[in-house]
C-alpha cells in the first residue's frame, strides 16, 4: 500500500518537471492572483500622484503617469484634518483590540477549561453574536450611546467595537486553546499552581501565533469600521479614516479622486506593514497548532 502511495506521489512531483506545464499550472494562476489582489494598489498609487490635468483627460495612457506630483499628499496631510483621523484610527483601533483581545482570552480559557455546565452552548451563542450584523446592532446601540452621553466622542467607538470584536476573538481562541494539550495544565494544578498562574504562564506563551491571529483580525476590523464610526461620530476632528476621507474629500458629486486615492493608500499601508511580518503566526492562528 505504501509503495503504490510512493508510486504515485513520484508520478504526481514529476508532472511538475516540464517546464510549460509547471508555468502553465504553478506560474500563471499565481500571476493573475497577483495582478488580481495588486492591481487596486496600483490604482491608487498612480491615481494620487497624477495631476489634475491628466486626472480629467481622455487622452493618455489611463494606466501610467506622465509628469508625477505630490501635491496630492500635501493637500491631504496640511489642508484637511487627516493627520487627526489618522490618530483617532489608531488610538481606537489599538485600546479596542486590547480590550477585546483580553475579554475573549479569559472567555475563551473559561469555556474549554473549566467545564461548567452549558459551556459549548455558551460558546455556540457567542459564535452566533458574531453572525449579527453590524447594520442591525447600531441602531439599539445609538440609542445606549446617546443615552449615556458618549455620542461624538472616541469612547463611543472604543465601547462598541468589542461587539463584534469579542465574538469571533473567542471562538478562534476556543479552537486554539482546544489544541493545548491538558496535561499540561493537570501537571501544573498538582504542583500547586493557580488558574491564574497556569494562564499566564502556561497557556498564553503556548497561544502566542493564536493571540497574534485575533490581534490581527480585530485591528484589521476596527481599522476599517465604517458603520458605527459614520454614525456615533459627527466632528470632523474626532473622525476615523473610514468616516474622514469618504465625507470630507467628496463635496456633493465632486469627487477629489487624488486626496481620496492619496487617503486610501496611506490609509492600507499600515495594516499590509502589520500582515507583511505576522503573516506566518496569521496562518498559524487560524490553522491551529500542531502538537504531538
Amino acid at each position: 500500500m505504501s509503495t503504490s502511495a510512493g508510486k504515485i506521489d513520484v508520478v504526481g512531483m514529476s508532472y511538475l518537471e516540464s517546464v510549460p506545464r509547471k508555468a502553465i499550472t504553478v506560474y500563471l494562476p499565481l500571476l493573475v492572483f497577483l495582478f488580481v489582489l495588486l492591481f487596486p494598489f496600483y490604482w491608487m498609487a498612480i491615481t494620487s500622484v497624477k495631476p489634475e490635468a491628466e486626472l480629467l483627460s481622455r487622452e493618455g495612457n489611463p494606466f501610467w503617469v506622465i509628469g508625477p506630483t505630490l501635491a496630492h499628499f500635501h493637500k491631504l496631510l496640511f489642508d484637511t484634518a487627516y493627520p487627526e483621523w489618522l490618530w483617532n484610527t489608531v488610538l481606537v483601533s489599538v485600546v479596542s483590540t486590547f480590550f477585546s483581545l483580553a475579554a475573549s482570552v479569559f472567555a475563551a480559557y473559561a469555556i474549554e477549561r473549566l467545564r461548567f455546565r452549558g459551556s459549548r452552548q455558551t460558546g455556540l451563542a457567542i459564535f452566533l453574536a458574531y453572525l449579527v450584523p453590524p447594520s442591525i446592532l447600531f441602531i439599539p446601540l445609538a440609542n445606549v450611546v446617546f443615552n449615556l452621553g458618549l455620542f461624538d466622542t472616541r469612547l463611543a467607538l472604543i465601547l462598541t467595537y468589542p461587539t463584534f470584536l469579542i465574538p469571533f476573538c473567542t471562538w478562534l481562541l476556543m479552537g486554539y486553546f482546544r489544541t493545548i494539550p491538558a496535561e499540561l495544565e493537570e501537571c501544573a494544578l498538582i504542583d500547586g499552581a493557580s488558574r491564574w498562574q497556569i494562564l499566564v504562564k502556561i497557556v498564553l506563551p503556548l497561544a502566542v501565533p493564536g493571540l497574534i491571529s485575533a490581534g490581527i483580525f480585530a485591528f484589521t476590523l476596527s481599522w476599517n469600521e465604517f458603520i458605527y464610526a459614520l454614525t456615533f461620530v459627527s466632528s470632523s476632528e474626532i473622525k476615523t479614516l473610514p468616516v474622514g476621507v469618504v465625507t470630507e474629500l467628496v463635496q456633493g458629486d465632486v469627487y477629489q479622486w487624488g486626496p481620496l486615492m492619496a487617503g486610501a493608500l496611506l490609509g492600507s499601508l499600515p495594516v499590509a506593514f502589520i500582515y507583511s511580518f505576522f503573516v506566518e503566526y496569521y496562518v498559524s492562528g487560524l490553522t491551529g497548532s500542531v502538537k504531538e
